[in-house]
C-alpha cells in the first residue's frame, strides 16, 4: 500500500518596500517610480495596506536592473514590460528587443576594450619611463 503524504506547505514570503530597496539595490523612490511608469506591477499589499514584494518581484527587479546597467533606455524597458504582461504571444518582439540591445552592448564592450588597450599601452609606456628614466624615441608622439 502506498503512503499518502501531504504536499509540503509553500510559505510565501513578502518584503516591505524598505527591504525590497535594500535587497534590490534600488532606492525606495526608484521602486515607486518603476511602479508609476509601468515597469513594475503594483505589488501586493499587506494587511496594513503597505507594499509587499515577493521573490518573483525581486527576480523581475533584478532583470530590470541588468537592463539599466547595460544602458537600455527606459522607453525600451517599458515596451518590454508591457509586452511581458501580454503573454507568450509577444515572445518574438521581446526576443528582438533583447537581441538588438545585446548587439549594442557588444559594440560598447568592443569600444571599451579599445579604450582599455590604449590605457594599457600608456601604462606600459610610463612604466618604461620609470625604469629607464627617459621615453623611448618611438613613444614621443604619445606622451600626452
Amino acid at each position: 500500500m502506498l503512503e499518502c503524504t501531504p504536499a509540503p506547505t509553500v510559505l510565501k514570503v513578502s518584503y516591505s518596500i524598505a527591504q525590497a530597496a535594500a535587497h534590490s539595490g534600488l532606492s525606495i523612490d526608484t521602486l515607486r517610480y518603476y511602479e508609476r511608469i509601468g515597469l513594475v506591477d503594483p505589488p501586493a499589499r499587506d494587511s496594513a495596506g503597505r507594499r509587499a514584494y515577493s521573490d518573483e518581484d525581486f527576480r523581475w527587479l533584478s532583470f530590470l536592473t541588468r537592463l539599466r546597467t547595460t544602458g537600455m533606455p527606459i522607453r525600451m524597458m517599458r515596451e518590454y514590460a508591457r509586452l511581458r504582461l501580454l503573454g507568450p504571444g509577444t515572445s518574438a518582439r521581446r526576443r528582438q528587443i533583447l537581441a538588438d540591445h545585446r548587439r549594442e552592448v557588444g559594440e560598447r564592450i568592443a569600444e571599451l576594450q579599445a579604450c582599455a588597450d590604449i590605457l594599457d599601452f600608456k601604462i606600459s609606456h610610463y612604466e618604461q619611463i620609470e625604469r629607464l628614466g627617459e621615453p623611448s624615441p618611438d613613444a614621443q608622439e604619445v606622451t600626452a
